[in-house]
C-alpha cells in the first residue's frame, strides 16, 4: 500500500508484526482512516481482529513532537486505571518496516462524535455525554503518576511557564506568515505568567469530544484517544482546553458551542460544567480563568499552525483540512486576545 505518507509493505509488515504479536494472525488489509492531523493512522485487519498502527509521519519533524513512544507509554500505563485507554501490543524503532516509529492497539468498536453540539442525540444524551467527559477528564486527574509508573512523565516546575516556552517555539519553528494577533498574544502569556501553584497531575493534552470513543449505544467513554501531547502538568490546562468550545464557533475547520442555546439542548453552560468537574475534585473556586483559556486557545493556533506548515512542506496528514486550518490561526489568536482584553492593531 502506497500513500502520501507512508510505504507500507504489508508481507514486510506482516512479518515484522507476526515477530513481535505471536497473536496477529494474517494481514487482510490496511486502511487508512481520514480523521488526524499529527500522526497518520491505520486500521489493520488480520483473520483473527482489527489492530490500529499509529505511527510517525516521514520527513523532517519539529523537535518533541509527534512522540508516539509518549502514547504508547501513558495507555500502557493507564490500562489498569478508571480511565478507559485501548489495549496496547507492541512499540517499533525508528527503524521499522514503515520507515518511522509506530505502535500498535486495539481497535475499539464504538462512536465518535465530531461536533460537540451533538446534533443528532437527544436532550437526555446530550447530557449524558457531557457529564461522562467530565468524569473521565477528573478521573484522569485524580490518577496517581507514581502509582501508573510515570513519576518520571514530565518536567517539575510551572506548567504553563514551559508550555508556553515550548509552544512559541514550535510555531516559530513552523511560522509560515507574520500573524499580528498571534504575536501580541505570546507577548501577554510571557508578560503575565501565572506563578506555579503546585497542582500536577496526569494531563491529556487534547482532550476534546472527538477525541473520545463512546459506547455504541451507551453515553460511556469506552476509550480515550491522542495522547501524544500528554505529560505530568496543570491539570486546569486540560478543563480550559476543552472549555475552549464554548467559546468557539461552528464553523469550517471549527466546532464550537458558541451561539447555541445550550440549556434547550440539555448543554451545560461552561460555568457548570467547571462546577461540576470542581465538585468531583474537591476544588473551590478558580483563579486566573482567562490565563488558562488564553493560553490554551494560544497552544491549539501553534498546534494549528504546526498542520499548515506540514501541509506546505507535503507532509500533512490531511492537507485538504489542512488547508481549511490556515483561518483559523489568526481567528483563534484573535479570540484569545479578546478573552484577556488585548487590543491587536
Amino acid at each position: 500500500m502506497t500513500n502520501a505518507l507512508h510505504t507500507l509493505d504489508k508481507p514486510a509488515l506482516q512479518a515484522y508484526l507476526q515477530e513481535h504479536i505471536p497473536e496477529f494472525g494474517e494481514l487482510l488489509e490496511i486502511e487508512k482512516f481520514s480523521g488526524g492531523q499529527s500522526n497518520p493512522t491505520y486500521k489493520l485487519v488480520t483473520t483473527g481482529k482489527t489492530y490500529v498502527l499509529r505511527a510517525k509521519p516521514p520527513g523532517t519533524l519539529l523537535k518533541s513532537a509527534h512522540m508516539v513512544d509518549r502514547e504508547y507509554r501513558v495507555m500502557t500505563a493507564l490500562a489498569d486505571s478508571d480511565v478507559p485507554v485501548p489495549k496496547t501490543y507492541h512499540l517499533s524503532g525508528d527503524d521499522s518496516p514503515i520507515g518511522t516509529m509506530f505502535f500498535i492497539m486495539e481497535f475499539v468498536d464504538g462512536r465518535i462524535f465530531w461536533d460537540p453540539a451533538l446534533k443528532k442525540s437527544s436532550n437526555e444524551e446530550r447530557t449524558a455525554i457531557f457529564a461522562e467527559m467530565n468524569r473521565v477528564l477528573a478521573a484522569l486527574h485524580d490518577v496517581s503518576p507514581e502509582e501508573v509508573g510515570l513519576a518520571d512523565y514530565g518536567k517539575p516546575g510551572n506548567y504553563f511557564a514551559r508550555q508556553t516556552d515550548r509552544w512559541i517555539k514550535q510555531y516559530k519553528a513552523s511560522e509560515t506568515e507574520n500573524i499580528p494577533s498571534m504575536n501580541r498574544l505570546m507577548e501577554w502569556l510571557e508578560a503575565n505568567m501565572v506563578e506555579d501553584d503546585g497542582a500536577s497531575s496526569l494531563v491529556h493534552g487534547d482532550f476534546r469530544i472527538d477525541n473520545l470513543i463512546f459506547h455504541p449505544t451507551e453515553p460511556r467513554i469506552i476509550a480515550v484517544l491522542d495522547w501524544e501531547l500528554s505529560t505530568l502538568g496543570h491539570p486546569l490546562a486540560d478543563l480550559a482546553y476543552q472549555c475552549m468550545q464554548w467559546r468557539m464557533p461552528s464553523m469550517k475547520g471549527l466546532r464550537g458551542l458558541a451561539g447555541l442555546d445550550r440549556t434547550s439542548l440539555g448543554i451545560p453552560l461552561e460555568e457548570e460544567y467547571i462546577r461540576e468537574y470542581c465538585q468531583r475534585r474537591g476544588l473551590n473556586n478558580i483563579k486566573n480563568w482567562e490565563f488558562y483559556l488564553a493560553f490554551s486557545m494560544f497552544r491549539l493556533s501553534a498546534i494549528i499552525q504546526g498542520v499548515v506548515a506540514r501541509a506546505e512542506a507535503g507532509n500533512a496528514s490531511n492537507p485538504e483540512s489542512a488547508a481549511m486550518m490556515r483561518m483559523a490561526v489568526p481567528f483563534i489568536s484573535k479570540m484569545a486576545c479578546d478573552v484577556v482584553g488585548e487590543l491587536v492593531e
